[in-house]
């Protein structure tokens, strides 16, 4: 088997997180700042392939009503490019509540607010990849 990537693409960072070898768990690795297109994308390019990736998560911002707005046409775009750039499969998750849910799990692990933000991205990333995970290993 293979890894997986889950990303969390937001306008000033990427938050990314790698599965294990048997698709079961997702961890955060790290989170990107966002300097350039050129930079976001080189950075990606290191890590599909330092972890042999060929399938990558991105989670997709709907609105509450399930419609897609700027955001989520901007991270459709984002993937497009990352998938005919790197020749990965691209698979969307709804990330709704996703950086909640992580703001959440931090704070009740009493994780001071500074540290949170340079935390919660990848946190987001990997409650995305782990959503997909545990979905897929359901239908297995």
């Amino acid at each position: 088997m293979e890894r997986i990537m889950g990303l969390d693409v937001g306008d000033k960072t990427i938050g990314v997180a790698i599965s294990d070898l048997l698709q079961m768990t997702a961890q955060g690795i790290t989170t990107i700042k966002r300097e350039s297109k050129e930079k976001d994308y080189k950075a990606l390019e290191e890590i599909i392939n330092e972890y042999g990736i060929k399938k990558v998560v991105v989670g997709l911002p709907k609105n509450m009503n399930g419609t897609l707005g700027p955001q989520g046409e901007k991270t459709i775009k984002f993937a497009d490019k990352l998938k005919n750039k790197y020749k990965v499969e691209i698979i969307y998750e709804d990330e709704r509540l996703t950086t909640q849910a992580a703001e959440k799990m931090l704070i009740s692990g009493e994780v001071r607010r500074d540290k949170r933000k340079t935390v919660i991205d990848k946190v987001a990333a990997t409650f995305i990849l782990q959503t997909y995970l545990d979905r897929k290993g359901r239908i297995l």
